[in-house]
């Protein structure tokens, strides 16, 4: 497979994921009206864990298993967890799209972790993106007006464990299999989910919401093996303006199932964090040729 074949096949496994996250979203706020968020939590990652398991053992034997960072595959599969919590909590609050708008300062975020936790240097213009992005969360979540709500902070939970979840899975992409990495993040989940199961469990006895969980369980098993080939495919920075695809597909979903349009200020937040997360991607890739280039090219 030539570079470019392989950068394209990344990119359409990221917008293909999205895709899925965005089902996967929309189908949790459904579902969460019915069934409590934990047990519903739990149905998503037991099904991730079993159909990997189904799947991969039979391939890869007991190789699956193995890894050269134990911790951090457990580490990995604890943040997706923690993300999968805010998420779901916040889904039941909050419309699909508002949502996803805010959980996509996330790449914004992770700008702000390197200058803290690697001591990179950021220009000021990458400095003006951070602030636009953060910018429109402020619109979308309006604090002190009337639209405030306090589940609307929720999502910056999600965003802080979703960016180390980012950043864990480029860096464990360059030496784990895919599907090694999959198989744990599912088991971590249900382990983590199985926990507090015994006491939120309650009788499912309509066929809508057993299908609304089995749909869960696939888009999000996926969806996230899908991300893990394309991160493997492609560079981060290269991936990360497709990525904002989603938040498209999640006023798709929830203008269909749930009719609900964004109105002009909480639309006009999406669009200038989708604006500002892109143009940071388009700035890293910049900033990557210009190391690469001789002086003078």
């Amino acid at each position: 497979m030539s570079p470019s074949t392989r950068v394209l096949a990344g990119i359409l496994c990221a917008i293909t994921a999205v895709a899925c996250f965005a089902t996967l979203d929309t189908t949790t706020k459904f579902v969460s009206a019915g069934v409590p968020v934990l047990m519903a939590l739990w149905f998503r990652y037991a099904f991730q864990a079993v159909a990997t398991t189904v799947v991969v053992l039979p391939r890869m034997g007991l190789r699956v298993l193995h890894t050269e960072h134990p911790r951090f595959q457990f580490l990995r599969g604890f943040l997706l967890f923690l993300t999968s919590l805010f998420a779901f909590f916040s889904l039941k609050y909050m419309p699909v799209g508002e949502f996803t708008a805010i959980v996509m300062i996330t790449p914004l975020l992770i700008t702000l972790l390197a200058i803290t936790s690697l001591g990179e240097k950021v220009s000021p213009l990458r400095w003006a993106l951070v602030a636009g992005g953060f910018t429109g969360t402020l619109i979308i979540i309006r604090p002190g007006s009337e639209a405030f709500d306090w589940v609307m902070l929720l999502p910056l939970g999600l965003v802080a464990s979703n960016a180390w979840f980012q950043v864990l899975t480029s860096k464990l992409a360059r030496t784990e299999a895919p599907l090694t990495m999959h198989f744990y993040t599912g088991w971590v989940g249900t382990l983590l989910a199985s926990v507090a199961l015994p006491f939120v469990w309650t009788p499912i006895d309509s066929w809508t919401l057993w299908g609304g969980l089995v749909l869960m369980g696939t888009t999000g098993s996926v969806g996230h093996f899908l991300l893990i080939l394309a991160y493997a495919r492609a560079p981060a920075a290269t991936l990360t303006p497709y990525l904002y695809t989603q938040i498209g597909f999640a006023m798709l979903g929830g203008w269909l199932v749930f009719s609900h349009v964004p109105d002009q200020w909480s639309m006009l937040g999406m669009v200038l964090i989708a604006i500002c997360g892109a143009a940071g991607a388009w700035l890293t890739v910049r900033e990557g040729r210009s190391r690469i280039l001789p002086a003078g090219s």
